[in-house]
């Protein structure tokens, strides 16, 4: 039998489990949001020479609003899970760095039309989330397979920053 303790631990409602929802949920919207308006799909964009695989321009929105809910749920799962503050102080710190280089590559990329920096930086990006999944899977497998998504987006995303890069170079 539980105790009424329990039971208000597990509430929905309680503040111990929907504070860090409410912030992990605002966070992703302005790192989301911040990377939105570093994008500028202008003239210059629109002269890149583009493979023909490139995915149309209103693809990108829709995958990264599903990458970005995956993320969330996915720090929310392993932060929860991590059996220490320190650990999970080191998963939110694993996921700001990512949040980070993120937003960076919109602004290296699109801000300073710096296709070839930006394709430096991705790969550091790229590393960065396949930290957090390791990270991850020591405290929640889900939380882990919930990344595999934005690993395989960013890959792609990589193989078109390259291949701009070859198509239109060199920058600077």
């Amino acid at each position: 039998m539980r105790t009424k303790e329990f039971q208000e631990e597990r509430s929905f409602l309680n503040p111990l489990r929907v504070i860090p929802v409410a912030v992990a949920t605002v966070a992703a919207f302005l790192v989301a949001l911040a990377g939105a308006n570093a994008t500028d799909l202008g003239p210059w964009y629109q002269s890149l020479v583009k493979p023909i695989w490139t995915a149309p321009d209103g693809l990108f929105p829709m995958v990264w609003t599903i990458i970005f809910a995956l993320i969330t749920v996915a720090g929310i799962k392993a932060w929860r899970a991590a059996p220490t503050s320190r650990e999970a102080q080191s998963i939110l710190s694993l996921f700001a760095l990512n949040a980070a280089l993120n937003i960076g590559w919109s602004l290296l990329f699109f801000r300073f039309q710096r296709p070839d920096l930006a394709f430096v930086e991705l790969g550091i990006l790229w590393i960065t989330i396949l930290l957090m999944m390791v990270s991850c899977v020591r405290y929640s497998r889900a939380a882990a397979a919930m990344l595999l998504p934005y690993l395989m987006w960013i890959s792609y995303a990589g193989m078109l920053n390259w291949a701009i890069v070859q198509l239109n170079g060199p920058f600077g």
